[in-house]
């Protein structure tokens, strides 16, 4: 794993710290790390969102396409007890 320094202003690094001691983290890097994977995931949703929205509509869903699905997940859970 690789090293890089930060520099903060001292407002932010009390925050850090303070983050830190609160919600768990064993140090400010594991803070850091975990900001950064959140804002990692946050990008690939808002990609997937994105494409999502760029492509064309699908086949709409009626009731009877809803019954079939709760009778197969039905199915499923009694298949898995």
């Amino acid at each position: 794993m690789g090293t890089m320094n930060v520099s903060l202003p001292g407002s932010l690094r009390d925050f850090v710290e303070q983050q830190v001691r609160t919600r768990g983290y064993g140090s400010a890097s594991e803070y850091v790390r975990a900001l950064i994977r959140a804002d990692l995931e946050r990008q690939r949703l808002r990609e997937r969102l994105l494409e999502g929205a760029a492509s064309p509509p699908g086949a709409r869903a009626d009731a009877d396409d809803f019954a079939r699905l709760r009778a197969r997940a039905a199915a499923t859970s009694a298949a898995d007890a």
